[in-house]
This record gives structure tokens, sequence and C-alpha cells, in this order.
């Protein structure tokens, strides 16, 4: 009977699942987590590698092979070394088509990985194993747990001396409060790596010469019962490793996918992104262990990524990626449905219909144009500067908004001028360009005008990216004069509040931010709760939503 109906409504072309399923069903979109100089870049250039997106793969130093990473695209990012702005890769490898997000691991820039990590469906945490988890991992761990998405831990760097391997899951479970399921097991660190063994095949993978990692090396699966293993690692490591499962059989958390994707336990991997070796082994876990593009809640409830039409959300706004043409890309993450060049589309937020101008995929700097897209992928579109960060584009005939991404508050404020007066109109444009992106928040004087501006921002080697920006995009000099305020609050229920007549203490500062709100400067915390005190009726709130 069922086989009949099942029948009767593929005849009548039942429209709730949608010819383009499977497009959607192979999409993996996974954001690389990480504390600075764990190897998050590195890591993401040996993905491609294996994906055939590049032939020789790049490190950020750039000193062995003479190439930059293909992530790391901006001068300054050349420069010291570090990823500034979030980047987003797209390549195919064994039927998946993986969309990555690869984050700026300085915590000077979390706001691009805060954000980014929102248009992500899972996370790889990458770890140095000489170093364990890190202060940056945890603050950006936090973020993962918020959006319950699931978490993978890859522990890099093995082919350097590396820290107890029970010590480290030890760590990863107090410090982050995930349980962790090696999927395989270290033998050895440092010079005496020899490779990593399979839990689930019960074999050995060796570990060879990669020519310092630019070209795959040759990996060898040996039986853990072989004595052909002897040849490779030496007695003592053989016993040590006989010991270690035994030991990790009894005492570590059973694989159990449902728990995954909750993001409730982490399977953990070993390997050495500099040298490729455990890369494709995970990659090729993980792609298993993933899920395809995850539904999103809306003010209208939740959306079903096959069975809704075309909906995104823009979660990061990019100024001059091409220095010839002065352009801004707003990227958006495809929630629902398929795109398709050229059709017609509402932007919520601005209460018109559109089309999507220049619609590109990215290989960090290089793009080429798209004419389709699918729920999952990355796409950049033209912006003329209507839109904002948070902002939902989806079908004229279906209207609704997703949640806003959180704006995280400032901790470094600075007063902006320019030096040449002449140069005006170059500095209100730059310094508004490069606010939109959300690397700063730009904040003017209560009642007045953009004379005054002062910029905050999360950590303090923005104002060093933001000086050589307006330099080197712009052609504006300028001073920065530091400011003492370190707290920042929005002021929640603005319409009942009378600004003139908040009583407030002799460090608080009225400024307003580009959207004409309300919000309250601090140097003291206790200031805080003592203007809270004295204005009763005052709501105060540490972030706002986009």
């Amino acid at each position: 009977m069922e086989n009949i109906v099942n029948k009767i409504l593929d005849s009548k072309g039942d429209k709730t699942v949608p010819d383009y399923t499977k497009e959607i069903e192979r999409r993996r979109t996974f954001a690389i987590i990480s504390h600075p100089d764990a190897g998050k870049t590195t890591l993401t250039e040996k993905f491609l590698l294996y994906g055939g997106a590049i032939n020789l793969a790049g490190s950020v130093k750039g000193k062995a092979t003479a190439r930059h990473a293909v992530s790391d695209w901006m001068e300054i990012e050349k420069e010291r070394g570090i990823s500034v702005t979030s980047s987003v890769l797209q390549f195919n490898y064994d039927g998946y088509c993986i969309n990555i997000l690869d984050t700026p691991g300085h915590q000077d820039f979390s706001e691009d990985t805060y954000r980014t990590l929102m248009a992500a469906d899972s996370a790889v945490m990458v770890i140095d194993a000489s170093k364990g988890v890190e202060a940056q991992t945890r603050k950006l761990f936090k973020v993962c747990v918020m959006r319950h998405i699931p978490i993978f831990t890859f522990i890099n760097k093995m082919d350097r001396d590396a820290n107890d391997t029970f010590e480290l899951l030890d760590e990863i479970e107090k410090e982050l409060g995930i349980a962790t399921c090696p999927i395989n097991w270290p033998i050895g660190s440092g010079k005496k790596f020899r490779g990593v063994y399979d839990r689930d095949k019960k074999k050995v993978l060796t570990f060879s010469d990669t020519m310092k990692g630019t070209k795959e090396g040759i990996e060898e699966e040996i039986d853990i019962d072989d004595p052909h293993l002897l040849d490779v690692v030496d007695e003592d490591q053989k016993e040590q490793l006989m010991d270690e499962i035994e030991l990790l059989d009894g005492a570590s958390a059973e694989f159990d996918q449902e728990l995954v994707s909750k993001g409730e336990l982490s399977p953990v991997f070993f390997g050495s992104a500099l040298t490729n070796f455990g890369v494709e082994t995970f990659l090729q876990h993980f792609l298993t262990m993933t899920m395809p593009p995850l539904p999103r809640t809306a003010d209208c409830g939740v959306i079903d990524p096959v069975k809704e039409d075309f909906s995104a959300f823009v979660f990061k706004i990019q100024a001059n990626m091409n220095k010839a043409h002065r352009d801004r890309i707003a990227f958006m993450r495809i929630c629902s449905g398929k795109f398709d060049a050229g059709m017609e589309v509402f932007h919520v937020q601005g209460e018109k219909k559109m089309r999507l101008s220049q619609p590109q995929q990215m290989m960090a700097s290089d793009r080429h144009i798209v004419d389709e897209a699918y729920a999952g992928d990355i796409i950049g579109v033209f912006d003329p500067g209507i839109f904002s960060i948070g902002d939902t584009i989806c079908m004229p005939g279906k209207k609704f908004a997703y949640e806003g991404i959180p704006t995280f508050a400032p901790e470094h404020f600075a007063r902006v001028r320019q030096l040449d007066t002449m140069k005006r109109k170059q500095f209100v444009k730059g310094i508004s360009q490069i606010a939109q992106e959300g690397a700063i928040q730009i904040f003017q004087e209560y009642k007045g005008g953009m004379e005054e501006i002062i910029v905050g921002v999360v950590g303090v080697l923005q104002f060093d990216v933001l000086k050589y920006r307006l330099e080197n995009e712009y052609n504006v000099d300028i001073r920065l004069e530091n400011l003492p305020y370190e707290h920042i609050r929005w002021i929640a229920n603005k319409e009942e509040i009378n600004l003139d007549r908040i009583q407030g203490t002799s460090d608080m500062k009225k400024v307003m931010d580009l959207k004409g709100n309300p919000l309250l400067l601090f140097v003291n915390p206790w200031s805080v709760g003592m203007v809270q005190d004295r204005n009763k009726d005052l709501v105060l709130t540490e972030f706002s939503k986009n």
C-alpha cells in the first residue's frame, strides 16, 4: 500500500523534495578555529591540496616554499604572518562539496571569527600538541557550544615534541567541558614520531617525509600484528602503544554519532599539517561524521534547507578585495534552496526587491562568477552599500528574517582625527566602509557630527590594521588618541529614556552609533552599576544584535 501511495506522489511530482536535493546533501560547511600559531591556515592549505584545488601547498611564513598561504591575501597578513580576516574556500573531494571558513586565530580579530561561526555547520578545532588548550581556543569554543554545532579536534604538530597524549585529552575535557573520543592514536612525537594507530581498522599508518609538506607523502598501512611493524617502530614504542590501546579501550568515551551531532562529544585526530601527515585520514573521517546543511531559526519558525526556496543571510562584508576597483563584497551563507544568478530576491531589512549583482565564489582573493549555488554554499555579491551584517535575503513571496548576529562589545577605544582636513570625504568614506565590515565600531559624540569620531575595537591590533588600510586603500593619514574607556553598554529601552536626563558618573560618556542608537562608555566597571542604581528605569545590555 505504502509503495502505491509513493508512486502516486511521484507521478504527481512531489513538490516537497526538489530535484537539487542531492546537491545540498553533498555540501559540508565548516569553520576552522584555533589559537594563533596552532597551524590552522596550514591545515586549510593541505585540505585544498587533497581536494586538487592547489598543486603546491604554501605556508603562512612562506620560508621553505616561498609561497604564501592561499587564504592570506591582504598585504598586512603577508607581512605579519597572521590571518586578519576570515576567508572562504570551496573545493570538491570524494563526491562532497566542501566550504571551508578559515578564521583569524589572533584574539584581536575574534569579532570576525564569532560571525564566521554563525555561518558554519560544524567546527574543526586545531590544537598545538606542545601547548594544549590556549586562551583563544576557549573563547571560540564557547561560541560553538552556544550554537550546539559538532566540534572535531585535530591535534597538530606531532612532528615536534608534544605533551603526554592522555594529558592533552584530559585538558580538552576539563577546560572545554566536552567528552573526547580519539579516532586514532599517535606513536611517539618530535623526532620519534612514527605515525598513528587507527583504532577502527586496527592498523598503523606510517609517517614519511613530504618535502616539508609541499607534496603528498607515501603512507603505508601496517597491521598491528604484522612483524614488519618493528621495521618502522622500535620495540619500546610498540609495547607502549599496546598498553595505551588497552587503556583507551577501557577509559575513553565510545564513539556515538548522535552525541557528535549535538556537539557533546568531540572526535580527536592526531597529525602534522606542516608535513601533511594525518590530514587526509582526518578529512575522510570528518566527512562521514558531519551533516549536510542544518535547518536554521527565523522569525517564522525553522527553515528547512531542502524544502524551502532560496534564502541567505549576510555574515561578513569585506571592502577593497580588489585594489583596482574599490569594491565591497557581502558574503552570504545560503541557508535553503537553490540560488540562480539573475533571480529576483527580496532584501528584508532594506524592504525591496533586487537582483544580486556579480555573485561569485572565492578561492581567497581569486574569485569566479557563479551561475548557481545551493544551501550550505557561501557566495559573495557586489554590495553598493545597502547590506549590513545579519541581513536576510529571501524570495519575494515569502518574507522572513533570520536571527541577528551578536555584536560583541569593544574593549579599546580611540579618538580618530585625519591629518589633512582636505581629505574629509575620503576619511569618512574609508572609516564608514571599514566599520560596515564589522572589524571596528565607530561612534560619534552625542549631539556631535562626524568631526569627532571614536573607534571601538575588540583587540588593539585592529587599530594598526585601521591605520594601515586608511593609508593604503584610501590615501588618508590619521592620528589615533587612545581613550581610557573599557566598558560599553547599549541602551535597550532607548524609546522610553530621555538621554539628556540620565544621571551619570564623572567617567561616563554618551555616544551614538552609525544607526543613531545611544550608547554609554565607562572607564570603570563599578560606574556601570552606579548609573543603573541612579536611573532605575534604564536597561543596559552588553551586546546588541545586528
